[in-house]
This record gives structure tokens, C-alpha cells and sequence, in this order.
């Protein structure tokens, strides 16, 4: 039939979010994009529209995979400020440790390449960022921080978290990551 899609376009959009997350945005060319969704150009642009358009269906989309991840760590209840960093971490541990997924974080490898994006794809980057932020110190609150040290351990705890990404890329064991997690765990105490 005429106009129907002849491919599954969210087994499309998960790959290439994997080409995203495996090369950041810059090196996610059009090649690349259509080598890793098995899709031809036209299919491409007609499904997702353009790179950028695609990136940012790539960013809801990973979003929508690991944030309740995340939502479900973090909602506890805690014993204290150190066990929802110890919650938040081990997501994160997980899903680097999962061999399915490329190494790192799609988010964190959109971050560091922040200036290539445009200002949508900026504005998704920093939304999600700031999101989870919020996460972690609504759960610190609930886990008996005060205000103003909930701030400060949500941002420690979220940059442990890229900082674990960027190290998983770096060919860091497990073993490591899990260190500096547990590490980072113990400092609200």
C-alpha cells in the first residue's frame, strides 16, 4: 500500500540513537545514520526529517529508556542521602555494563559536544540534564539532606555520572567505575 512505512520506525529511531550515543552528534553522518538503521536516505529524512530533528527524537527516545530507570532508583524510600547517590550510581553502572548499548552516555557524549548542536538540540540536552538534577534532589530531601546540601550532592552525583560515562569510554574496568561510584556514594555520609 502507497505511503505505508515498510520498516519498523521504532527499531529505526533506537538505532540510530545508538549511532548517536556511539559516535556523538558531529560524527553521526548521514552515512553512518543510514548504515546503522538500515534505512536509505529518503526513508530517513521522510520518517524523522532532518539530522538534527533525528538527534532530538534520539534524546526522547533515550530519555524515555533510562530516565525511569532513574525516577524508579531515586523514589526509595533511602536510609539516608548516601544511599540514593549509592541508587542513582548503580543505574547508571548498569547500563554502561550493558553489552547491548555502546559504551558511555548519549547524553553525556551530546554535552560534550554541546556547540555542534543547535539551539533545540542545546535546549534538550540541558532540559534533560537539568531534569535529572531536579530527580536526585527531590530524592536527597526525601533521604534527610537539607536544601542547600541536597543541591550541592545532586550536582557532585550527576557529574560522577558523566564522569563514569567518559571513563567507561575510556576503557575503565567495570571494577574502576564501580570504585569511583561507591566513592562518590560515601561523601554526603
Amino acid at each position: 500500500m502507497a505511503g505505508r512505512k515498510q520498516f519498523d520506525v521504532d527499531e529505526a529511531l533506537r538505532r540510530a540513537m545508538h549511532v548517536f550515543w556511539r559516535w556523538g552528534y558531529s560524527e553521526a553522518s548521514i552515512d553512518r545514520l543510514t548504515e546503522g538503521t538500515g534505512l536509505g536516505r529518503s526513508s530517513l529524512y521522510g520518517t524523522f526529517g532532518d539530522k538534527s530533528a533525528l538527534f532530538r527524537k534520539s534524546l526522547q527516545q533515550y530519555a524515555q529508556t533510562y530516565h525511569p530507570q532513574y525516577d524508579q532508583a531515586l523514589s526509595g524510600p533511602h536510609s539516608s542521602p548516601s544511599a540514593v547517590v549509592a541508587a542513582y550510581l548503580q543505574v547508571t553502572l548498569n547500563r554502561i555494563a550493558d553489552p547491548a548499548v555502546p559504551d558511555g552516555c548519549l547524553l553525556t557524549v551530546s554535552a560534550a559536544q554541546f556547540p555542534a548542536l543547535d539551539a533545540e538540540g542545546q535546549a534538550a540536552v540541558r532540559e534533560m540534564i537539568d531534569g535529572l538534577r531536579a530527580m536526585l534532589e527531590q530524592a536527597l530531601v526525601a533521604a534527610g539532606a537539607g536544601e542547600h546540601e541536597a543541591e550541592e550532592w545532586a550536582l557532585c552525583a550527576l557529574a560522577t555520572n558523566k564522569s563514569l560515562a567518559v571513563l567507561s569510554r575510556a576503557g575503565f574496568s567495570g571494577e574502576d567505575l564501580a570504585t569511583v561510584a561507591a566513592g562518590a556514594a560515601r561523601i554526603p555520609g
